[in-house]
């Protein structure tokens, strides 16, 4: 898998693709679908970060284990953050700058802000993704976002029943408004693989994310099982132990993470090319 080429709208220097994971609702594990995403990026040899846009439920460093505040630096005048780093994987969140359990009780300017902070004030350097997880609402965050930066893409998280896939079209009509290209959506929680008695048992029902993207005329992306050994890593911030060749949740992952750089890399093959001035 090669990387793709950058994304020629412009952005920020050294961020050649940047695209969000949102889901339209909570409970259906989407900052888990991101930051495995992210893994599986790495995994595939590509330089990655992992931007944590859920103020009020930031999750990402509890999920890779990771504490700590990011150092700060001034360039041209002006203040600059290093995100903090695990596992080969550049991370902003801002579970780094609260205390942990307090409560960020932010509005919109506020948000706004942050977000801008986050994307142009970090010192990402050269990345060839930046997998932003957006907060479960269709509100301020993803406005923001799509308001500073053009995004390169969406992925939408979602799990098989019904209720799920209202909240996930909700979130793919407010990126399509927000005229951000959807890359595709992924079902999570797809089904259950016992341990003990090897059955399979489809809890949430199966395939409503695969019919839903159908309908739409959207990629589906995959299918992730709910499985017990993610639940564990999630808990013990290893979330990199899903991508152990004896782990059979690692085909799902890698899966999803190739369909989100295949749409990546035809999208931007699609795109018109900059037009170029000789100065000589």
């Amino acid at each position: 898998m090669g990387v793709s080429t950058p994304d020629p709208r412009g952005g920020v220097p050294g961020l050649k693709n940047v695209f969000a994971v949102g889901s339209g609702k909570g409970g259906v594990g989407k900052s888990t679908i991101a930051a495995s995403i992210a893994y599986g990026l790495l995994h595939r040899g590509v330089k990655v970060g992992l931007m944590d846009a859920d103020v009020y439920g930031p999750s990402i460093p509890h999920l890779l284990g990771i504490k700590g505040r990011p150092a700060t630096f001034e360039e041209g005048g002006q203040p600059r953050i290093v995100p903090m780093e695990k596992d080969g994987i550049k991370l902003m969140s801002m579970g780094f700058l609260i205390e942990e359990g307090r409560a960020a009780i932010w509005r919109g300017p506020m948000l706004h802000g942050m977000m801008q902070q986050f994307i142009r004030n970090v010192s990402w350097g050269e990345l060839d993704y930046l997998v932003i997880d957006l907060p479960p609402t269709t509100g301020d965050v993803p406005l923001s976002l799509s308001q500073l930066f053009p995004l390169t893409g969406a992925v939408i998280v979602c799990t098989p029943q019904d209720v799920a896939l209202i909240d996930a079209v909700r979130a793919l009509n407010m990126f399509r408004q927000l005229r951000v290209p959807i890359l595709g959506l992924v079902e999570n929680m797809s089904h259950f693989d016992c341990p003990h008695c090897a059955g399979r048992t489809e809890i949430f029902g199966h395939g409503g994310a695969k019919a839903a993207a159908q309908r739409e005329g959207i990629p589906f992306l995959g299918e992730v099982p709910l499985n017990l050994q993610t639940r564990i890593n999630g808990d013990l911030g290893k979330l990199k132990d899903n991508f152990a060749a004896d782990n059979p949740i690692r085909p799902y992952l890698l899966h999803v993470t190739d369909e989100v750089v295949k749409q990546i890399e035809q999208q931007n093959a699609a795109m018109p090319a900059m037009p170029t001035v000789n100065l000589s």
